[in-house]
C-alpha cells in the first residue's frame, strides 16, 4: 500500500487537463507510441470535437523512481461548472491533487471553486504552472496569484508545458513525494466506494470503485449498501487503457467489478460496495446526492419511440449520475420525460448523446428552473414546468432558487459586466482586486436569469476573458407570471414560461416575432399571442397563401370578382377552425437565442 498514488487533476476549462495528462501516460510508458493521439482518456466524439472533458476516467500507471516500482491512479476530471459533480466523485476517491494553472490566463473561477472542494476532502494539493512556453506566459504574477489562493511556497510551484513535455518527470516526482499512500485498514471488512459506471451490451453494468479498506476477490459474493443487493463479483480488475483482470483488488486500488447487473437503479454512484458474509457497518460518507438546476422536457418526435427513449435515458444516467428524470406528458408533443440538468452545457451534451449514441431524435422544451409555491392554505409545492403554476387566486407568494455567481474578469470589462449583471435582476454584493489588473466580481442574482444566453453574452462582452462560477443560496420571493403562447386560439404549453413581470411584456414581443419568421406560411390566417391569463400582451400575423381566384376575370362586373373572393373568404375561414399548426424544432431552441 505504502507505494500507491491516487490523485486527480483538476482545474478550469482550457487550462491543459487532457494533455498533462497524455504526457504523464506517455512518460509513465503506459501507452505505446502506436496508442498515442490527442485526448487519449476522452472516448467519446464529443468530447474529441469540442475538445473539452465531460466525463472523468480513470487509468493506472506505473513509475519507478530510485529503484522502487510506484502505482499511481490517475483520474483525470472536467472543468466545466456544469460538470462540477464528476469532478467531486473524483476528489472523493483521492489523496491528493494537481491544480493545473494556465501560465497565460492565470487563476479563473472554476480554478477556486475545484479547489476548495479538494481541501473540504483533504487533498494534497500541487500546484502546476502550466504552459509557460507560450509568448503570452507571464510566470511569475501567476505564482504570485497561486501563493496568494493556496498558501504554498513559491517553489513547491511546479513550472511546466504539457505540449512540450518540460516540467513532467518534476510532477510525477512530486506525486510520489507529496501525495500521501492510501490509509485504510487491508484486513478490514470490505468497504469501497463507487464513483462511476458505464453500461456495456454484452456484460451489463460495470461499476467503477475505489476500495477503501479490505480486498475484493473474483468470485466473492458482493453487497451494494444503498440497495441491499447482492451480486457475484463474475470478474473484478484495474483500468489501465484497456481493463486488466485480476483475482483480487486491495485497499486504495482503483478498479472495476462486473456481476452482470442489467438495471440501472441498481447502481447507485456514490454507494458502498461491501462483501456479503463480512460487511462492513457504515457506508462512506461525504457524498452529497445531486441537485439538478435547469429542467427542460424531452419529446421523442415519433411517439412510438416513448419506451425506446426511456431505455436511452437510464444507460445515460449510469455514464452520468447527475442526470435526473420522471415521465410526464404535453397537450403539443405527446409524453416524454422532464429531465433536470446542471446547466445548459449539460443539456446540450445530453441531447446530442442522445442523437449520436441511440440514435433518438428528440424535442427539447423551453428550459426553466424549479420554484416553490406557497398556497392560501398553508400547503407548499415545487413547481417544475410552468403547466404546473397554480391559479393566481390560490396563490399566496412563489419563490425562485438564487444564486452566487463568482466572475473573475480582467479590470477593462467591469463596467459592462456589472451592467449585464444588473440587467439581469443581478445585486452587487463585493468586489475586490486579486492583482491590479484582475477583479473578482460577486453578485447574488436569479438562476433563471442565467440559465438562457447569460455564459455565451458574458464571454463576448469580455472578449473571453471573464471566467463564470456558481453555487445555489437558497429560494427568494418573486413576482412571476405564467407567459403563454397562443397560435389561432390554442396555447402551446411546450413554450410556455415563467418570467418575471417586468420582463414578460418584452418577452412575449420577441417570441411572438420570432415564431411570426419561423413558422411556415400555411393555406390559413395563423394568429400568434403572448397572453397573461386571459390579457393579451403581444401579437403577431402570419399571412395565409392565397390563389389569385379572380384571375379568370377578365373584364366584366366587379360582383363577379367579389363573389368568388367571399368564396374564398368562407373556405379559409373553415379550414382554419379544422387546420393545425405544425410548430417547426427551431422554435424551441430559438426561445433560448432570442436576443441574436
Amino acid at each position: 500500500m505504502k507505494n500507491i498514488r491516487n490523485f486527480c487533476i483538476i482545474a478550469h476549462i482550457d487550462h491543459g487537463k487532457s494533455t498533462l495528462a497524455d504526457r504523464l501516460l506517455e512518460y509513465t510508458k503506459t501507452i505505446s507510441k502506436r496508442d498515442e493521439k490527442a485526448q487519449v482518456l476522452d472516448d467519446m466524439d464529443i468530447e474529441r470535437e469540442r475538445g473539452i472533458t465531460i466525463k472523468s476516467h480513470a487509468i493506472q500507471m506505473q513509475y519507478n523512481l530510485d529503484g522502487e516500482q510506484y502505482t499511481l491512479n490517475l483520474i483525470d476530471t472536467p472543468g466545466h461548472v456544469d460538470f462540477s459533480y464528476e469532478v467531486s466523485r473524483s476528489i472523493a476517491a483521492c489523496e491528493g491533487a494537481l491544480l493545473i494553472v494556465d501560465a497565460a490566463q492565470g487563476i479563473q473561477a472554476q480554478t477556486i471553486s475545484n479547489l476548495y472542494l479538494a481541501l473540504e476532502h483533504g487533498l494534497e494539493i500541487i500546484p502546476v504552472l502550466n504552459k509557460i512556453d507560450l509568448p503570452s506566459a507571464d510566470p511569475e504574477v501567476v505564482k504570485d496569484q497561486i501563493v496568494d489562493l493556496v498558501g504554498c511556497d513559491r517553489d513547491s510551484i511546479i513550472p511546466a508545458s504539457a505540449k512540450t513535455g518540460l516540467g513532467i518527470f518534476d510532477i510525477l516526482e512530486a506525486i510520489v513525494k507529496r501525495v500521501p499512500p492510501p490509509s485504510g485498514d487491508p484486513n478490514g471488512p470490505l468497504k469501497a466506494l463507487i464513483f462511476d459506471s458505464v453500461f456495456n451490451s454484452f456484460r451489463g453494468i460495470i461499476a467503477y470503485y475505489r476500495v477503501m479498506e479490505g480486498e475484493i476477490r473474483k468470485g466473492d459474493k458482493v453487497k451494494f449498501f444503498a440497495t441491499g443487493k447482492e451480486y457475484n463479483a463474475d470478474d473484478i480488475g484495474i483500468l489501465k487503457l484497456e481493463k486488466e483482470s485480476r483475482d483480487v483488488v486491495k485497499t486504495g486500488d482503483v478498479g472495476y467489478i462486473i456481476s452482470g447487473i442489467k438495471e440501472a437503479s441498481e447502481v447507485k454512484v456514490g454507494d458502498t460496495l461491501t462483501t456479503r458474509d463480512n460487511p462492513c457497518i457504515e457506508a462512506i460518507k461525504g457524498f452529497e446526492d445531486v441537485k439538478p438546476m435547469v429542467f427542460a422536457g424531452i419529446y421523442p418526435v415519433d411517439t412510438d419511440e416513448y419506451e425506446e427513449l426511456r431505455k436511452s435515458i437510464e444507460k445515460l444516467q449510469l455514464n452520468d449520475a447527475s442526470l435526473v428524470f420522471q415521465p410526464e406528458s404535453s397537450v403539443a408533443l405527446g409524453f416524454g420525460f422532464r429531465c433536470g440538468f446542471l446547466g445548459m452545457l449539460h443539456m446540450e451534451i445530453i441531447q446530442e448523446r442522445l442523437e449520436r449514441e441511440f440514435n433518438m431524435t428528440v424535442i427539447t422544451t423551453v428550459p426553466n428552473v424549479s420554484y416553490k409555491a406557497y398556497m392560501t392554505d398553508g400547503s407548499e409545492g415545487d413547481i417544475h414546468n410552468p403547466s404546473e403554476m397554480p391559479d393566481p387566486n390560490y396563490l399566496e407568494r412563489i419563490e425562485e432558487p438564487y444564486i452566487k455567481a463568482q466572475i473573475i474578469t480582467k479590470a477593462d470589462y467591469v463596467g459592462s459586466i456589472m451592467t449585464l449583471c444588473i440587467g439581469k435582476r443581478g445585486v452587487i454584493m463585493g468586489q475586490s482586486y486579486l492583482t491590479t489588473d484582475r477583479v473578482e466580481l460577486t453578485f447574488n442574482m436569479p438562476l433563471a436569469e442565467i440559465v438562457f444566453d447569460f455564459y455565451d453574452k458574458l464571454k463576448s462582452i469580455s472578449k473571453g476573458y471573464a471566467s463564470f462560477d456558481y453555487h445555489p443560496i437558497g429560494y427568494h420571493q418573486s413576482d412571476l407570471v405564467k407567459l403563454d403562447i397562443r397560435l389561432n386560439g390554442e396555447p402551446v404549453d411546450a413554450l410556455s414560461a415563467l418570467v418575471h413581470r417586468t420582463h414578460s411584456f418584452d418577452f412575449g414581443k420577441r417570441m411572438c416575432e420570432k415564431l411570426k419568421e419561423l413558422i411556415t406560411r400555411q393555406q390559413f390566417e395563423i394568429i400568434i399571442q403572448a397572453s397573461i391569463g386571459a390579457k393579451i400582451i403581444a401579437r403577431e400575423t402570419v399571412r395565409a397563401l392565397r390563389k389569385d381566384v379572380t384571375a379568370k376575370c377578365y373584364g366584366g362586373d366587379i360582383s363577379r370578382k367579389r363573389k368568388l373572393l367571399e368564396k374564398q373568404k368562407e373556405g379559409k375561414k373553415r379550414m382554419r377552425q379544422v387546420g393545425n399548426v405544425e410548430i417547426p424544432q427551431q422554435a424551441f431552441l430559438a426561445v433560448l437565442k432570442l436576443d441574436s
